[in-house]
């Protein structure tokens, strides 16, 4: 990679880190113990990598102090490894991976925001349907059947079709 392209990818790796990326508030949204531990695996990852990019790419190579080497080795031969150097064209970083993978990276990023929002309707559904549950078993010993059909319609309705209809479910 060439300077500029390593700067680049440095200068986004610490926005990126700067920006401030809420690891925790994504971690409180994980439930099983092995997602936490994937999502551990992947933060320990970025900032392993944040941090090799911050120190490693983004120092700038000290310059060559040619005259240091000419009064050690002799002008000639240093100033033919100058010219050497100095004709040398480094090749401009040229990102051809973001282009190809930042609209399946927007497309998923779509997808995951319909699956939070299905997930978060269904777990409100289920928190419902538990505390329906839950209401169920503290009145179940006491309740008649008049009280159990009021909250469930259709059985009365196949109750009384299968009593009407003298089937005993025999």
């Amino acid at each position: 990679m060439s300077g500029n392209g390593v700067k680049k990818v440095v200068d986004l790796a610490a926005k990126a880190s700067k920006s401030g990326i809420d690891w925790d508030g994504m971690a409180k949204m994980l439930v099983s113990e092995e997602a936490r531990r994937e999502f551990a695996n992947l933060r320990r990852a970025f900032n392993d990598v944040n941090q090799t990019l911050q120190t490693k790419y983004s120092l700038e190579p000290e310059p060559i102090d040619w005259e240091y080497y000419r009064k050690g080795i002799g002008s000639r031969l240093v100033d033919m490894y100058k010219e050497a150097y100095e004709s040398i064209e480094i090749p401009k970083f040229v990102d051809k991976v973001t282009p190809e993978y930042k609209p399946k990276f927007d497309s998923l990023l779509v997808e995951l925001k319909e699956a939070e929002q299905k997930s978060l309707k269904e777990s409100e559904r289920l928190e419902k349907e538990i505390a329906e549950v839950q209401e169920m078993k503290k009145k179940i010993s006491t309740m008649t059947a008049d009280e159990y059909f009021e909250k469930h319609p259709e059985l009365r309705k196949k109750f009384d079709d299968e009593i009407r209809n003298d089937y005993w479910g025999y």
